[in-house]
């Protein structure tokens, strides 16, 4: 599944998103496009689980691919 991500501006917001991810699922992969405010995850779990995961860690979010 594929987020756009609003205010993604560095590699510290990429940590902080990623960080968020592993928290909901440890298993999970994350691949992190600051450029492109984009946030794909490789997991079992539904989408709505990460959605918050990033409203939880102050960031605003929407499925783009699901």
């Amino acid at each position: 599944m594929e987020f756009e991500v609003d205010k993604m501006t560095g590699h510290g917001d990429a940590q902080t998103l990623a960080r968020a991810i592993v928290a909901v699922d440890p298993d999970a992969k994350v691949d992190v496009d600051v450029d492109a405010r984009t946030v794909k995850v490789d997991s079992w779990m539904m989408a709505d689980e990460f959605l918050i995961a990033f409203e939880e860690a102050g960031y605003q979010a929407k499925i783009s691919k699901g």
